[in-house]
């Protein structure tokens, strides 16, 4: 099933987006959290890419290639919807392979999905430990 993708409209949730949990390769750097006032049945994401680089054909090309990823993650993979994902590229993604972006931001969601399943374990064990 293919989920809704919405970017990231006001400035404050990229505000807020930035001073929460990052990962960083050397493709993208991803900003996770989450935001109030969100719709969870769909996946908020945002793609940016700096002037640096280089004109607009070549960042439109890294956007559409990041579409194409995310949405193919969508179907692959559980990515967690209550988190909103803002996605900066950097200037080797321009001259690689695809598949190798491709196979390299399946990984960095594995491990944002990770870490979203620990912290929700933590979460949830210092409740019950705050219960006895």
């Amino acid at each position: 099933m293919k989920s809704k993708i919405l970017a990231l409209k006001k400035n404050e949730e990229f505000k807020n987006l930035l001073k929460d949990k990052k990962i960083s390769n050397k493709y993208v750097t991803i900003f996770f959290g989450v935001l109030n006032k969100k719709d969870e049945k769909k996946l908020n994401i945002s793609f940016v890419t700096k002037k640096k680089i280089g004109n607009a054909v070549n960042r439109n090309k890294i956007k559409r290639r990041l579409k194409n990823i995310m949405n193919d993650a969508c179907k692959e993979t559980s990515i967690n919807l209550k988190y909103s994902y803002l996605v900066i590229a950097k200037p080797t993604m321009l001259n690689n392979e695809f598949k190798k972006i491709k196979e390299t931001l399946f990984q960095e969601f594995n491990k944002i999905k990770k870490w979203i399943f620990l912290r929700t374990l933590w979460s949830n064990l210092l409740k019950f430990t705050n219960f006895l």
